[in-house]
C-alpha cells in the first residue's frame, strides 16, 4: 500500500501546478510549439507559441522568474520590441513579438515568443500571484 501511494504522490508532484508555490505554471512544449498556462493546477490558456528557430536554442528545464519587464527591447537583437517581458534565464524570456503568423512555428532565437494580448495576461497573472509563485517549464 505505501508503495502505491508513493508512486501516487510521485505522479501528482509530475503535473504542472501540483506543487504548492507553483500557483502559476507556464509549460511549453518546443515540439508542439504550444504553451499550457495553469494556475492553482488547472489549465487556463492554450496558446501557439514560437520557440527557437533553425541553429538557435530554447533551453528545456524549469525555471522561476528572475524579473518583468512591461515594454523591453533588446539590446541583442536590434532594439527588437519585447513586450511583457517574463525572464526566466539571463537572456531568455517568455515576451510578446509583432511576428504573429508566424506563431505555433520555430521562428525566435531562443525566447518564447506569444500573441501580445497572451504575453499580457500571462505577465499580470504573474505580477498578481508574485514571481516566486511562478514556474517556467520547457519540454522538447
Amino acid at each position: 500500500m505505501r508503495r502505491h501511494f508513493a508512486a501516487l504522490l510521485m505522479g501528482l508532484m509530475l503535473l504542472p501546478g501540483a506543487a504548492l508555490a507553483e500557483r502559476v505554471v507556464a509549460h511549453v512544449s518546443i515540439t508542439s510549439q504550444q504553451m499550457k498556462v495553469y494556475h492553482e493546477g488547472r489549465l487556463l490558456y492554450i496558446w501557439p507559441v514560437s520557440t527557437a528557430k533553425a541553429g538557435k536554442i530554447t533551453p528545456a528545464g524549469t525555471y522561476e522568474p528572475e524579473f518583468l519587464s512591461r515594454n523591453h527591447r533588446s539590446r541583442l537583437y536590434n532594439n527588437a520590441p519585447m513586450p511583457f517581458a517574463i525572464f526566466y534565464d539571463g537572456n531568455y524570456a517568455i515576451h510578446g513579438t509583432d511576428q504573429i503568423k508566424r506563431l505555433g512555428k520555430p521562428a525566435s532565437n531562443g525566447c518564447v515568443r506569444l500573441d501580445p494580448k497572451n504575453a499580457e495576461i500571462l505577465f499580470e497573472m504573474v505580477r498578481a500571484e508574485g514571481m516566486e509563485n511562478m514556474r517556467v517549464v520547457i519540454v522538447n
